[in-house]
């Protein structure tokens, strides 16, 4: 079992025919995440490594079954792409792009929020459950599939920890990347809520960092959690935030981890 993604994800690309779209839907495919649609307005009728292209999410949905939509689209128009896949119903939205302004995101958000769809991101490497689906920019290679859960705030961190884990043979149920942005749709706690209700997760892989109050956040769930959290806090030789790292690190510790 796994969350958010697995074998029954219908991948929608939005932003396919730019440089990175095009580039990580090839990676994806290859991984073998079924990538049904791409949708770039203007650009229907063509093809990204054999991806129909469409102009809007709805007619995209409605000729493929995409029930997932990944945004690669630039910050400029990222917004406009989440609030279409929103508005078209789909269940989850995982958002690469990096960049958007902080009161475009306060829209997204609340919209978000009201229409019952999970975002995933922004500013964030996405999702893998390994050996099922890729839905990002993971590097796939490096994750193995097992038993540990993996949430984390930054991109490089995770590949580190996640061929680690894979080295020492230890598998990998579902790793997400959140975003490091202060805005984001997912959030520690969401994560472990998913995890702890996963039978086939039986601990928790949790990579903090400094900047917000996720962490706390995350420690005051984690003590009705009955599955082992392992947390570490990047960013704790930055000057000025020797303080911050310890107040979360207690937390954590406070709550078991």
């Amino acid at each position: 079992m796994s969350i958010l993604v697995g074998k029954n994800t219908r991948l929608l690309v939005q932003g396919i025919t730019s440089r990175q779209g095009a580039f990580y839907t090839q990676r994806m495919l290859n991984y073998g995440t079924r990538v049904v649609a791409g949708v770039t307005p203007g650009c229907g009728g063509q093809q990204i490594h054999g991806v129909p292209v469409y102009d809007i999410v709805t007619r995209a949905i409605a000729e493929t079954g995409a029930n997932a939509s990944i945004v690669f689209a630039p910050a400029s128009y990222a917004t406009e792409a989440i609030l279409e896949a929103t508005d078209a119903g789909l269940p989850l939205i995982i958002c690469v792009t990096e960049g958007i302004p902080q009161k475009d995101m306060v829209v997204v958000l609340n919209y978000t929020t009201v229409r019952g769809t999970r975002l995933i991101g922004p500013n964030c490497p996405g999702i893998i459950t390994p050996q099922a689906c890729l839905a990002g920019v993971f590097p796939g290679n490096i994750f193995s599939s097992g038993p540990v859960g993996l949430v984390s705030r930054s991109d490089t961190l995770t590949y580190e920890v996640a061929s680690m884990l894979t080295q020492k043979g230890i598998g990998q149920s579902t790793c997400v990347g959140v975003g490091s942005d202060p805005l984001i749709g997912t959030r520690f706690a969401d994560v472990l809520t998913l995890f702890a209700n996963d039978p086939e997760t039986e601990a928790v892989v949790l990579l903090g960092g400094i900047g917000g109050s996720d962490e706390e956040a995350a420690a005051a769930y984690i003590q009705q959690l009955e599955k082992p959290v392992i947390a570490f806090i990047s960013g704790r030789t930055s000057p000025g935030h020797e303080d911050e790292v310890a107040a979360k690190t207690a937390a954590l510790n406070a709550a078991g981890v």
